[in-house]
């Protein structure tokens, strides 16, 4: 894909990729800008569920104007029918590579999670319900703005859930309890997630954990984090009051 083009956008390199899409650097060459364009994969292109689904990433995203979201520009399809969204591309890199070596510093995980909270409180006052929120999702922009990306798992309102019933949909470790149960969720369970997310900006380790998938959805329906307060500095009773509220 690297060199190739997709409408106006030349493809320059790749950024990153998941279950739902590749995710490009591009340049614009109408309008001489540098965006991300996210690619549906070719093996996924022919189901019907899975274009549904990428529509309504794009339709959930551009739904929302607010500076803790990232903004989409528009959704394309090539002549074989390749499908494609273009978005703001963000000079930083995401929550997931600042704390691949440990926690960060408290203010700044709090004002990183306070400015996901205001996203998502736009989302859902919407009517929009992220479902995948965690580090990964989250850029950090060189001048410190956080942005929610990648809303292919969102759901809203009028709109039933894209999987089967009682099948999970997410990432593990930042599921709520109904959420790793199949259940309906709400906006509550991007809530349960931003405070799995804060504590794991703090501590370096999710809050949940276990060797495999069961074994952590086991341990999100069963058990409680391991305190925070006094065990990394600058954490008071208040602070993970705050972390615990949310899950």
């Amino acid at each position: 894909m690297i060199g190739k083009s997709l409408s106006h956008y030349k493809i320059l390199e790749e950024l990153g990729r998941g279950g739902m899409g590749i995710v490009y650097k591009a340049e614009d060459t109408k309008l001489d800008r540098t965006v991300a364009v996210k690619v549906l994969p070719s093996q996924l292109g022919s189901a019907a569920e899975d274009k549904k689904r990428f529509v309504r990433e794009a339709q959930a995203a551009s739904a929302l104007d607010d500076p803790n979201i990232c903004t989409v520009h528009e959704i394309g399809e090539t002549e074989d029918g390749q499908m494609f969204i273009v978005m703001a591309y963000y000079d930083g890199k995401p929550l997931d590579a600042l704390i691949e070596h440990g926690g960060i510093d408290v203010a700044v995980a709090f004002d990183y999670a306070r400015q996901v909270g205001k996203g998502l409180a736009r989302a859902h006052e919407a009517g929009i319900v992220h479902r995948d929120i965690k580090p990964g999702n989250v850029i950090i922009t060189d001048r410190g703005v956080a942005k929610i990306v990648d809303f292919g798992l969102a759901k809203t309102d009028e709109q039933s859930v894209l999987t089967k019933k009682d099948s999970a949909v997410g990432t593990v470790a930042y599921m709520s309890p109904e959420q790793s149960r199949g259940d309906q969720v709400d906006h509550r369970a991007d809530i349960w997630a931003l405070g799995a997310l804060l504590y794991e900006l703090i501590a370096g380790i999710r809050p949940f954990r276990g060797t495999y998938d069961q074994a952590i959805i086991y341990s999100i329906l069963n058990e409680d984090p391991p305190p925070l307060s006094g065990a990394y500095p600058g954490i008071t009773e208040a602070h993970e009051g705050i972390i615990l509220r949310c899950l």
